[in-house]
């Protein structure tokens, strides 16, 4: 089912041609009671039963750790992944390293450590540490995709492989990114669960999103088809038509298939850090937004996409704000053993 509106609804005066190019339409957001409810659609056993398929997808121990641009060259930066410290630098050819985060001399954390033609150097008493390790000391696989930054670390029921399973992108020399980052109290899979959940989009989101239809035909457990109108405004959106994939358990992607930006992702990253000060997990949510267009006037967004960043990742954090709710409510209902699905 395509919500594409015809192009007659776009104002008589402009030439068809140019109606034909503005993916822009007239698409006014309903109020809620001129709204379809979306919650018998939203069954929490089909939920569950999507969930579970993305469950089994094998991470290879790949966890995402930031943006490319967090780990320069000239210090290194610790974080806490899957309650493990782990040291990020830059070798001198500009390869991401990565390892244990504590320095094997003294246990000091590994953090703003001097970095020197990729040899790393502990502020402490200056260990020197070099990517390719020692018996003291022994460096975790390590990824930079061009976008994020990803460390491979030993996970019960998980076989490594080589590279972390990477979504179909669009050129990234012909796109703009922006990656927001925000934690939240909960598992991964409970991220992954509201992505799985799109029913909840138009009324959960109105400020983003109307005219939400999940195609069943073309969805099944691995995959979510739907067509939905990004709000600008009350009175115009642009229709798309999108799918919705787990390419590993901690890992969801939206990808427009039809419509303006066709190619274009979103991938939502989960990576569990550690526990807060009352036990409860802490999950890092990485969301890389890759946008793409083949409409020659999209090189002039390309330009702009310093300027253009910043909104990006203002929209993208104000829907965590409301998903990081449900998914923590999500949690706490699992922990209490009242979550329906």
């Amino acid at each position: 089912m395509s919500l594409r509106l015809r192009a007659t609804d776009l104002p008589a005066r402009l030439p068809e041609q140019v109606r034909a190019r503005i993916p822009i339409q007239r698409v006014p957001q309903p109020l809620q009671n001129r709204m379809t409810p979306s919650w018998r659609a939203a069954k929490p056993r089909r939920i569950a039963a999507s969930l579970a398929f993305s469950q089994a997808q094998n991470s290879g121990g790949w966890y995402v750790a930031g943006r490319s641009g967090d780990v320069g060259p000239a210090e290194s930066v610790a974080r806490t992944i899957a309650g493990r410290e782990v040291v990020f630098w830059r070798d001198a050819d500009g390869s991401l390293v990565a390892g244990p985060g504590a320095c094997p001399h003294l246990g000091a954390l590994l953090d703003s450590c001097p970095v020197l033609e990729g040899t790393m150097y502990c502020r402490w008493h200056g260990l020197a540490l070099t990517p390719r390790g020692d018996r003291t000391w022994s460096p975790y696989a390590a990824f930079d995709d061009g976008v994020l930054l990803w460390v491979r670390l030993a996970t019960e029921g998980e076989t490594f492989t080589d590279r972390p399973t990477l979504p179909a992108r669009p050129p990234l020399d012909g796109s703009v990114t922006a990656v927001m980052v925000e934690p939240g109290t909960c598992q991964p899979e409970d991220v992954i669960a509201n992505r799985l959940d799109p029913w909840h989009g138009a009324w959960f989101h109105p400020y983003a999103f109307s005219h939400l239809v999940v195609d069943d035909e073309a969805s099944d457990e691995s995959r979510l088809v739907v067509d939905v109108t990004f709000r600008l405004s009350r009175t115009f959106g642009v229709p798309v038509r999108a799918e919705f994939h787990c390419p590993d358990a901690r890992t969801i992607v939206m990808r427009i298939i039809d419509g303006e930006g066709t190619a274009s992702v979103v991938e939502t990253h989960a990576t569990p850090t550690g526990v807060d000060d009352r036990g409860r997990p802490i999950t890092m949510v990485t969301e890389a937004t890759i946008a793409y267009s083949d409409r020659p006037g999209f090189q002039v967004a390309r330009w702009l996409s310093p300027v253009l960043r910043p909104g990006i990742i203002r929209t993208a954090k104000k829907l965590w704000v409301d998903d990081l709710a449900y998914a923590e409510r999500r949690y706490e209902l699992r922990m209490r053993g009242e979550y329906p699905g």
